[in-house]
Parts: C-alpha cells; sequence; structure tokens
C-alpha cells in the first residue's frame, strides 16, 4: 500500500475472485491521475496482485491530484478468457485520505466500493 502525505490522497486495492471464493493473484494493475477532471491523465506505474490479491505497492499519488483511475488486466486471470477483458474504476479522491477499493470478480461480472 502506498502512503501518501497528508497532502495527497492514498491509494490500495486488492481482487477476490467471487466465483471460487479465493483471491485472484498476478493480476496486473496500472494506477493513473489527475489534477482536474479536465486534465490529461497522468499514468504513475503499476503492480501485480500477490498470493493474497492485494496490491501492496502502488505507487503515490501525486500532490493536486483529484481522480483516480485504476486498471484491471482481468483477461489473462481467467484461463478461457474474460467477458470483459479488463476493469477500468475511476474515483474521485480528497487530499489527506485513504482509499481501498476492493474489486470482487467474475468471469462475467465484477463490482467494486470504497473499502477501509
Amino acid at each position: 500500500m502506498s502512503a501518501g502525505t497528508a497532502s495527497t490522497a492514498s491509494v490500495s486495492t486488492h481482487i477476490l475472485d467471487t466465483s471460487t471464493g479465493r483471491p485472484a493473484a498476478d493480476v496486473a494493475v496500472s494506477l493513473a491521475a489527475r489534477t482536474g477532471t479536465d486534465e490529461a491523465w497522468q499514468t504513475l506505474g503499476g503492480s501485480r496482485t500477490d498470493a493474497d490479491g492485494r496490491c501492496k505497492d502502488l505507487p503515490a499519488l501525486p500532490e493536486g491530484t483529484v481522480q483516480v483511475r485504476l486498471e484491471f488486466a482481468t483477461e489473462a486471470y481467467f484461463d478461457n478468457g474474460a467477458f470483459f477483458p479488463e476493469v477500468t474504476v475511476t474515483f474521485t479522491v480528497i487530499a489527506g485520505e485513504h482509499y481501498h477499493v476492493p474489486l470482487l470478480l467474475n468471469p462475467f461480472g465484477y463490482s467494486v466500493y470504497r473499502g477501509s
């Protein structure tokens, strides 16, 4: 999990495969941010989920970030392909707060929420 300073938000995530009830390991996750709703996205980097389905080393958000985009490369995770080859989650952040955004995933659907 990335830790931001008091003037930045921070983000973490994990993936649970709801079809198996197990964490989804080795899924690529990309992180991008922007400082205004009309600004261009800045790709910050990425990570892969560990055996627990967690990304513990996402890059820190730049100061002034107001929106974040997580992109999950889900196609390679499913042996027979996936109906959703990728999942993109975009959300608004407030400086100084932490955002944990879990992805609940199965071959034909997904759900996200703000966790803790």
